[in-house]
């Protein structure tokens, strides 16, 4: 097994959600995001909301199995259009993949 297969990754989606625009937000979200991301392979692990500082409003965690396959689902066609959607939705929109941790990360 190679090292990248032993080594789960974290895709983690940042961004503020668009003032005026929650309910079409979270139909997305809810609706279309998560399930398909969840259909190509990723788990969602978690899912912030920041009530107070100065940082972006949310944050979602994604767990892949390992870098190459995310690399393969972030090169789809599929997940590009998805996250063009997103930000159709949202501002200050951010994508950073970590190395899996059970604890918070940003």
């Amino acid at each position: 097994m190679t090292e990248a297969k032993r080594n789960p990754v974290k895709l983690l989606l940042i961004y503020d959600p668009i003032p005026g625009r929650r309910e079409a937000y979270l139909h997305y979200v809810q609706g279309e995001l998560i399930p398909a991301l969840e259909h190509m392979g990723l788990r969602m692990c978690e899912a912030w909301h920041t009530a107070y500082g100065a940082y972006p409003l949310r944050m979602a965690g994604f767990v892949a199995p390992d870098r190459d396959t995310l690399s393969r689902i972030l090169a789809s066609e599929d997940f590009q259009d998805l996250e063009a959607r997103l930000q159709n939705y949202v501002v200050n929109y951010k994508r950073k993949i970590v190395p899996r941790n059970r604890t918070f990360q940003f």
